[in-house]
């Protein structure tokens, strides 16, 4: 869930002119349009799109972005399907039943890809992202929680939710909105996400879950899943607590299920409760496309299913947002269908290939230290020599010149010391552009070397992995 209010910085009104002019070469003569207010008349089309187009161009380039998740290449197949279904409202099922279909066959995809036990009736649903993923996923848990101590005559006025300080920003709006305490896990030492034995000290009668991270967007390590839920079997042994798990797959469960399918982390896991993912990072979908799903049917609750008539048909729903188009979710099974499982491990395994290879190739480097190497996500975060001239945010400012956009950040509570540049490689991501980024690279360093001290602080970043607090952030 992305959508926010926007507040104009005083700079984007009072740095610029009122008016846009527009180059006489795309008009019959030379006009003005307003900047900030609408026009009183319209423009003939081509110029309109020119003038949008001319101010996209300062935008970066996508494929160099290395700090995002979200996917920047697609087939050109998936492409005209969108184009095709830009006016498919998915939630208007009666009209656009198809849609509706595609969505339900891609469900029970995912139920089988992550082993639920009944994948021909799984429940499940599409979301705009993982955000409003994730927000359905612990409103179900709290509303469990709340069912079940109603039931047993206890207060339900005090939920509290445990997670790693790393989790991404959209779980501390989900504490925020609907009145959760969240209890984070802070980072220790090399330990640089949630551990078991710390998220189960942190729970007790109140607890509506623990949120597990396949895949730390800091540092690209995923969280140990099996091992959380252990410790929840033998508190809820010890003490008749019991506390299930979510897990945030944003990316990760596009990955393990074709990289490591051994790996247990999903519902087969017994206390696993539910699992988003987001359709547009390793889903490989345009961005506009999230999953949640849930165990089974008792795992969410009913009463927060709305059955509504709408649009000449009565459907039920459970998601925070309403129309929304449904292109992302063709696209999704058209990718299905296009890859396949053979094919998702194809695409992820190289991507999982190229992160190794390269961040191989940057530990060479003396300056600078791998404290990931991409062999779980597909993403890796390495730091620089402290007795270094330059620091993160100076590496980080010289690769943005020769245009990538490798993010610097520091860690979150307690490791704020610890300061780090992270790679994301995606489809599109080749070995080919990984040896061009090691050369420019090698030049930014050897630049840097130059410079009698570090010009750049954390200040200078403009990557924040969340707000208020340092937390896992990427589009989601």
């Amino acid at each position: 869930m992305t959508s926010m209010p926007i507040a104009q910085p005083p700079s984007e009104t009072g740095g610029h002119r009122p008016d846009v002019p527009v180059n006489p070469i795309f008009a019959r003569e030379p006009i003005s349009i307003p900047r900030f207010a609408l026009p009183e008349e319209g423009l003939d089309p081509e110029i309109a799109y020119q003038v949008v187009h001319d101010e996209l161009m300062l935008d970066g380039n996508a494929r160099l972005n290395l700090a995002t998740f979200v996917t920047t290449w697609a087939d050109p197949q998936a492409e005209r399907l969108l184009t095709e279904s830009f006016d498919k409202n998915v939630i208007d099922k009666d009209e656009y039943p198809r849609t509706a279909d595609l969505e339900a066959r891609c469900v029970r995809m995912l139920a089988k890809l992550w082993n639920a036990p009944d994948p021909q009736h799984a429940v499940g649903c599409s979301t705009t992202g993982s955000s409003e993923a994730c927000m359905l996923g612990g409103l179900a848990l709290k509303r469990r929680w709340q069912i079940a101590r109603r039931a047993a005559g206890k207060p339900t006025d005090r939920p509290n939710i445990v997670m790693g300080v790393n989790v991404q920003i959209c779980w501390d709006k989900f504490a925020n909105f609907f009145e959760v305490e969240p209890r984070l896990v802070p980072m220790a030492g090399d330990r640089l996400h949630l551990g078991a034995a710390e998220a189960v000290a942190l729970c007790d009668e109140n607890t509506i879950g623990v949120v597990v991270i396949l895949g730390s967007t800091f540092d690209g390590s995923y969280e140990p899943v099996a091992e959380v839920c252990a410790a929840l079997d033998d508190l809820q042994e010890r003490t008749g607590v019991d506390v299930k798990v979510h897990v945030d797959g944003a990316s990760g469960a596009m990955i393990a299920p074709f990289c490591d399918p051994d790996l247990e982390w999903d519902f087969r896991l017994d206390r696993v409760a539910s699992i988003n993912t987001s359709g547009h990072k390793y889903g490989l979908v345009y961005p506009g496309v999230g999953w949640v799903l849930w165990r089974d049917a008792d795992a969410l609750p009913e009463e927060l299913v709305f059955r509504v008539n709408y649009l000449g048909g009565d459907m039920p729903t459970f998601a925070l947002n309403f129309s929304r188009p449904g292109g992302q979710v063709i696209a999704q099974y058209y990718n299905f269908l296009r890859l396949g499982t053979a094919g998702y491990r194809r695409v992820q395994q190289t991507c999982r290939d190229v992160a190794t290879a390269l961040s191989a190739r940057i530990a060479e480097f003396d300056r600078l230290h791998l404290l990931t190497d991409g062999s779980e996500l597909p993403v890796f975060a390495f730091t620089v020599d402290d007795d270094a001239p330059f620091s993160a945010f100076d590496l980080s400012a010289a690769l943005r010149e020769a245009g990538w956009l490798v993010p610097a950040y520091t860690f979150p509570a307690d490791r704020e010391d610890l300061a780090a540049l992270r790679v994301v490689v995606r489809n599109g991501f080749s070995h080919d552009l990984a040896g061009l980024l090691i050369d420019d690279l090698g030049r930014a360093l050897e630049q840097l070397e130059k410079q009698p001290s570090p010009q750049r602080g954390a200040e200078s970043s403009s990557f924040a992995h969340g707000a208020g607090r340092p937390a896992g952030s990427s589009t989601r």
